[in-house]
Order: C-alpha cells, then sequence, then structure tokens
C-alpha cells in the first residue's frame, strides 16, 4: 500500500480520502490499485455499513495522471488496456458493493474523478465544485470511465450530452439544478453534513440498507416496470422474514430506537 488512500474509521462508517494533494489527487497506479483494493474487499465487512469518499487538498480529484510513468514491456496497445480496466474496474467495485457511498467533492472533479463522483449514490458539493468529462479536451473519445452510462441517467441527454462532446466544466449551481449532486454545502461543513446523511443510514436495519442499494442499481436499467417490482417484491419478501423487521416494527410501536442483529 502506498498511502495514497487513507481510510479513517467512524464506528461503522469509513471516511476514505484521496491522498495525492500535490498532484490534485490524480489517479496513479498506486492509487488506482488501493481503490480496487478498498472497494473490492467491502463485499464481506459488515463492520462498516457506509462509505464516505473525499479528496485531499485543494480539489476532489483530477482524473488520470497523465504524467506518470507508465511504461513496462507490455505493447502500448496492452499497456493502455489494461489501464483502462483497471480503473474502470473501481466503478464497478462501488456500485456491487453493499455499502451506501457519500461523496464529498469540492474543487475539481475532472475525467475519471469525475466518475468517481459517478459512481457514488449521493453526491453533496462546495461552492467550489466543477467537474467536466475531459476526454475528449485531450484527443480521445468523450465517453470514458463509464461516463456515458452514468450522466444520462443523472442528468439527461441533453446535458450529458453537452458535456461529453465538449469537455466543458460544469460548475456547483448547475450540478445541482441538474441533478447531479444533493446539495451544496460550504467546504468546511461538507464531512459534517456527509456524516449526518450516514447517521440517517445507520438508523435503518443493516440488511434493509444493502438490499436497498441493490434494487436502486438494478432498476435503474430495469426491462420494464414489472421487472422493477418483481425486484423490489423479492427484497420485502426476504426482509419480512427477518427478526430485524420485528423488532423495526416492535421499536416503531413502542417509540424508541430499534437494536438491531442482523437476523
Amino acid at each position: 500500500m502506498s498511502g495514497e488512500l487513507l481510510v479513517e474509521a467512524r464506528g461503522q462508517v469509513e471516511i476514505a480520502t484521496l491522498n495525492r494533494p500535490e498532484r490534485l489527487n490524480a489517479l496513479s497506479e498506486g492509487l488506482v490499485d488501493e481503490l480496487n483494493d478498498y472497494f473490492g474487499g467491502l463485499a464481506g465487512r459488515k463492520d462498516v455499513r457506509v462509505v464516505i469518499l473525499r479528496g485531499a487538498g485543494r480539489g476532489f480529484c483530477a482524473g488520470l495522471d497523465i504524467q506518470e510513468d507508465r511504461t513496462t514491456d507490455e505493447t502500448p496497445v496492452l499497456r493502455t488496456l489494461r489501464t483502462q480496466t483497471n480503473i474502470g474496474n473501481i466503478y464497478r467495485k462501488m456500485r456491487a458493493c453493499p455499502q451506501p457511498i457519500i461523496a464529498l467533492g469540492h474543487g475539481a472533479a475532472a475525467g475519471g474523478g469525475l466518475s468517481l463522483l459517478l459512481a457514488s449514490d449521493v453526491r453533496y458539493a462546495s461552492p467550489s465544485f466543477r467537474c467536466n468529462a475531459a476526454y475528449i479536451r485531450i484527443g480521445l473519445g468523450g465517453c470514458d470511465m463509464a461516463s456515458s452510462y452514468f450522466l444520462p441517467r443523472l442528468v439527461g441527454a441533453s446535458l450529458a450530452s453537452e458535456m461529453i462532446l465538449t469537455g466543458r466544466f460544469v460548475d456547483a449551481e448547475r450540478a445541482l439544478s441538474a441533478g447531479l449532486v444533493s446539495e451544496i454545502v460550504e467546504e468546511e461543513a461538507l464531512l459534517g453534513r456527509g456524516l449526518a446523511l450516514a447517521d440517517e443510514m445507520l438508523a435503518t436495519s443493516p440488511w434493509g440498507l444493502r438490499l436497498s442499494k441493490q434494487a436502486l442499481n438494478l432498476n435503474i436499467d430495469a426491462q420494464s416496470l414489472d421487472a422493477a417490482m418483481a425486484i423490489e417484491d423479492r427484497q420485502q419478501v426476504i426482509l419480512s422474514a427477518t427478526e430485524d423487521h420485528k423488532e423495526a416494527l416492535a421499536a416503531f410501536l413502542g417509540k424508541r430506537p430499534p437494536d438491531y442483529r442482523e437476523r
């Protein structure tokens, strides 16, 4: 581990901080490996229920570190394919992990850094936040790192096309109005706002939270209303048979906090 990703535990919440502030947290090979290891390892970790993702220093993440020496004995095509696949796997693992991810965006989120936000479940931004799909500005296709998947689903086809076909930046106010972020929060209050939302999530049943993230992900791509409702029905039938459901009902009727046991 290179220490380019710092992870701090706050009870059942973990704060994962991109820690290359001198490079605006650009994605080096080391940071990419650490992000893959971290998000890939969350599936079996019941001790972590919510993740907060943020960047150190002046910005969230400047995307791929194009100044890093990635010279190997591979052919250029295979080297680029490996880089693409390794970075892309981060976003797959973020969507697959059962923990909700709350992203805190400040300063710039460009290219692959934007995709770290897009792959999260909830996004808050500071007034300094600005983001772009940078790829087309360096002579590549504008569709990269799942941007052509996430952006139209979050902001609609028009703004997604504007961003992808030009690489232009979108500021915090426009990101909020388009639904890319949920709220604009002063930078010094970002972490507190993220932790407050995490506390609300922790008040839910552990399996209810996990399966709700799963159902949301699946139903974004559901083929029909019936397919979406079948996933919801499956989730509710499973959860209705748990002891935690009985405890939640008893706590609600008794006007007390529930004591969940993951049973």
